[in-house]
């Protein structure tokens, strides 16, 4: 059975955004957070998960990110908003 992927979004210091795939979000944040994260939130640290949207496989995660990713950053808020990170302990 293929583990689920998730698509996140990032708010990172100056209010830029970043976004990724894993399948563990608070653990990729974790790692962002202690600067073995991508190149651009090593520079831009990381403050918080903003938004989160679950995906079946890797694949549509990865195609989801890059469609994300080409968006304007307003684009990228509205996402943001239809799919609010909900923290696992809530």
């Amino acid at each position: 059975m293929s583990a689920t992927w998730y698509l996140y979004v990032l708010e990172c210091e100056g209010g830029s955004l970043y976004t990724g795939i894993a399948v563990d979000v608070e653990k990729r944040f974790a790692l962002h957070v202690a600067g073995k994260g991508a190149k651009y939130t090593r520079s831009r640290r990381p403050q918080r998960i903003v938004a989160v949207q679950s995906f079946p496989d890797r694949s549509s995660a990865s195609k989801a990110e890059y469609a994300l990713k080409q968006q304007a950053p307003a684009s990228k808020r509205e996402f943001c908003a239809r799919y609010p990170y909900q923290p696992a302990f809530e």
